[in-house]
């Protein structure tokens, strides 16, 4: 059965690859944009997937939202991580239903809704940030993305200690991670799996060197580059643009005595 887009609901208008809005459905409330204005009550009990007109004849599809659209749109003070890097992130942490996770740096909670909604619903991600107005806004998005529930959000420094033990993921997007490896190895449980994200090779040299003096095996790093296609026919190239450095994301596995 189809489901029905209902008030409240978020959907994505979709104009073009460069152009969608993320909004809230609600009764006689109106998008204005440069292609026209768009009644979002003309929406309610369509299905998602839908093809919408504005005022002035232009084409919008209104698709439901994806955790890849909630990250690109949701509201952020800091950089978050590409969805790129969340993939790979998500793939080599082995987490699934069930999975407790702690996250360092939770930031805008970009990271934090992608492993959220991956351990749901029996799991459980504890997020720690020293910043108390971050927090606040990644509260708000894990909100609207449907995954608080999922999350604690904890106000905690990860260099000075993990409260959580046995966990099966410590994943951290911090400045300086190599101080939370000898904390992660005490917080995970046999097996488990240490992810960092970070920006410069420095970062990456000391995490290498502390995970190597503190027990952990299976060490790698890897970088990921992005290039989109533009398909036309007699005309299919690479795009111009790419997403290339983000940041380099460094595994590692706990190994026990």
């Amino acid at each position: 059965m189809e489901e029905k887009i209902r008030e409240g609901d978020d959907v994505l208008l979709y104009l073009d690859k460069r152009r969608s809005y993320l909004v809230k459905v609600e009764r006689d409330k109106e998008l204005h944009t440069h292609k026209g204005l768009i009644n979002l009550t003309d929406l309610l009990n369509k299905e998602f997937g839908t093809r919408i007109h504005s005022n002035k004849g232009v084409e919008f599809i209104a698709f439901r939202p994806t955790i890849r659209d909630y990250i690109f749109k949701i509201s952020r003070r800091t950089q978050i991580i590409y969805p790129k890097d969340i993939a790979l992130i998500i793939f080599f942490s082995g987490i699934g239903p069930g999975s407790q996770v702690v996250e360092g740096g939770t930031g805008a909670g970009a990271l934090t809704a992608a492993l959220a909604n991956y351990v749901k619903p029996s799991g459980r991600v504890y997020s720690y940030e020293i910043r108390e107005e971050f927090m606040k806004t990644a509260a708000k998005n894990l909100r609207r993305v449907g995954v608080i529930d999922y999350v604690e959000l904890k106000n905690g420094d990860l260099t000075k200690g993990i409260e959580e033990k046995s966990v099966d993921a410590v994943i951290l997007d911090l400045a300086t991670p190599w101080l939370v490896v000898p904390h992660a190895y005490e917080a995970l449980k046999g097996s488990g799996v240490f992810i960092s994200f970070s920006p410069t090779i420095d970062q990456v040299v000391k995490t290498t060197e502390a995970l190597l003096d503190n027990g952990f095996a299976s060490i790698e790093t890897i970088e990921s580059l992005l290039r989109g296609m533009q398909i036309e026919r007699g005309r299919t190239r690479p795009e111009t643009l790419m997403t290339g450095h983000t940041g380099y994301i460094t595994f590692a596995r706990k190994a026990t005595v």
